[in-house]
């Protein structure tokens, strides 16, 4: 029932690893690599193990990197014989990847990203005038979970709010974009704080909530149609104009375009009063997956390369703090003013995944 997302970038992000240690070496900058390290990883990090610096990084601790990727929760589908380690995109995949694979003990999480909402800033300004969201000009945004909710559970279009009909490209349902919960973490962590929302602030643990919960979590992906099964590929749409003028994506690629262009005038990032966090989860397949995902959270040179990255390394809030500086009208230094949803099982996840992509149970009130 779960379709398995495509590997595609493999050879892109190889070919990345051999160019940067290729360009070291004609640098004069002797490289210590000397164990291969097979990982795959969510799209979301792609450009992180591509990057040369990130490679020489790894080359100076002894490892070279080939990453692959794929849809967090595709990894269950996938034979992970002789890689070293999956790096899924948050906690609940990686438990059920740990589970598969008899991994025991802690599994490592060297940084992490709050899912945030970006927009153009005319349908941003629509939700505000609307009661669906908050601006002050000088921060992020705060979109106001539960009143988009309730909208979401109303059918409302762009047409019903007041304000909408400045903007031509405001037509239509109003819905969030999302990846497909049932391969894309994005997707899932979508549904897990929706579902959160919707229960009263409770996480959905039985079947009675599911079947509660599962009406609006199915009017929240209907409306939405085919779906990306990652969300580099939303992200890179939204960035280039195409597609619904509200799309979920990690803070992590906000930062990142930041780092790259600087400046974004039309972009409004709204950061869900409730949310959930990716946590970027490590599952040691071998002991130098282990090595190396210990490098990851503890190494100060990539540290600072994740926070480059846009990522929010775990246990130093200054980290990041210190690099949002100038661009505090697009990131939170700190998440404050945001609530945490506690994430539903792997198992309840998978359910409240099919039940919204209309598969089993009874999708009427």
């Amino acid at each position: 029932m779960r379709r398995i997302t495509g590997i595609v970038l493999a050879v892109l992000l190889t070919a990345g690893v051999v160019a940067a240690v290729v360009a070291g070496r004609d640098n004069g900058e002797t490289g210590t690599a000397t164990k291969t390290v097979r990982m795959v990883i969510g799209s979301e990090k792609a450009e992180f193990f591509a990057d040369p610096d990130v490679v020489k990084a790894l080359a100076a601790k002894g490892y070279t990197v080939e990453a692959e990727t794929s849809g967090s929760w595709a990894m269950e589908e996938l034979d992970l014989k002789g890689y070293d380690l999956a790096f899924p995109s948050s906690r609940a995949p990686a438990a059920g990847l740990a589970e598969k694979y008899e991994v025991r003990g802690t599994l490592p999480r060297p940084f992490y990203s709050p899912l945030v909402v970006v927009s153009r800033r005319g349908a941003a300004e629509v939700l505000a005038a609307n009661g669906l969201a908050v601006l002050d000009g000088k921060n992020p945004g705060t979109l106001r979970t539960a009143a988009y909710l309730d909208a979401a559970e109303r059918d409302r279009t762009w047409q019903q709010l007041k304000g909408a009909e400045e903007y031509g490209e405001l037509t239509g349902t109003l819905y969030i974009s999302s990846t497909d919960p049932e391969t894309s973490n994005s997707g899932a962590l979508y549904l897990a704080a929706a579902s959160y929302v919707a229960n009263g602030g409770k996480v959905v643990a039985s079947d009675a909530e599911i079947g509660r919960t599962a009406p609006l979590l199915r009017k929240l992906i209907g409306v939405q149609g085919a779906q990306q099964s990652s969300t580099d590929a939303a992200f890179r749409d939204f960035v280039s104009g195409a597609g619904n003028p509200l799309v979920l994506v990690y803070e992590s690629q906000v930062s990142a375009l930041l780092n790259e262009q600087q400046h974004a005038d039309d972009l409004t990032v709204l950061y869900p009063d409730t949310t959930v966090n990716s946590d970027h989860t490590v599952v040691p397949l071998t002991e130098n997956g282990r090595k190396v995902a210990g490098l990851l959270g503890s190494d100060p040179a990539l540290r600072k390369l994740a926070v480059r990255h846009g990522f929010r390394p775990q246990g130093d809030v200054a980290e990041f703090a210190a690099a949002a500086v100038g661009r505090t009208a697009y990131l939170k230094q700190r998440l404050t003013g945001v609530r945490q949803a506690p994430v539903p099982t792997s198992a309840v996840l998978h359910e409240l995944a099919r039940r919204a992509r209309g598969q089993g149970g009874n999708s009427n009130r």
